[in-house]
């Protein structure tokens, strides 16, 4: 039983940290990005990885050993939508990671800070991840409660 609460405060708490550090990505997207702030989202993007790999990670335990039998979730085409919103948060992701990564390798180097159209598309795909991010919930409750099985 405990193995169970501590991966399912495991799963949520990621869930949590995913949210805030994409949260967190863009109200520093909306001010001037400098070194400090690319370094800053490097950083937070670095949480928001790690926070990924939980939430994936908890979530395949509490899939194959907690809860409901697998097989519950896997016949639910809103459980597979729900993994469909994560994948498509994972490679919306790409773009603003690769901008971060090189912004922050800017900083350093030569302390140039990232042209504003720049920070400006950033900030889209972070708010297109945040959006997407929303609907995850619903899904996980909608499949959670068997509704999407068809009899």
């Amino acid at each position: 039983m405990w193995a169970e609460v501590f991966v399912a405060y495991l799963h949520f708490a990621a869930i949590f940290a995913l949210g805030a550090s994409l949260c967190c990505e863009l109200l520093i997207l909306r001010t001037e990005v400098g070194v400090r702030e690319a370094r800053l989202l490097a950083l937070l993007d670095l949480g928001y990885l790690v926070a990924s790999i939980l939430v994936l990670a908890s979530g395949l335990l509490r899939l194959i050993w907690f809860g409901k039998a697998p097989s519950f979730y896997l016949q639910n085409p809103v459980f597979w939508i729900k993994l469909a919103l994560f994948v498509a948060i994972g490679l919306i992701s790409i773009p603003p990671t690769m901008r971060f990564l090189s912004w922050r390798r800017a900083a350093l180097s030569s302390g140039n800070a990232p042209r504003p159209e720049e920070v400006a598309l950033a900030r889209r795909y972070v708010a297109a991840e945040i959006g997407l991010l929303a609907l995850v919930p619903l899904a996980a409750v909608l499949a959670a409660r068997g509704i999407g099985i068809q009899s």
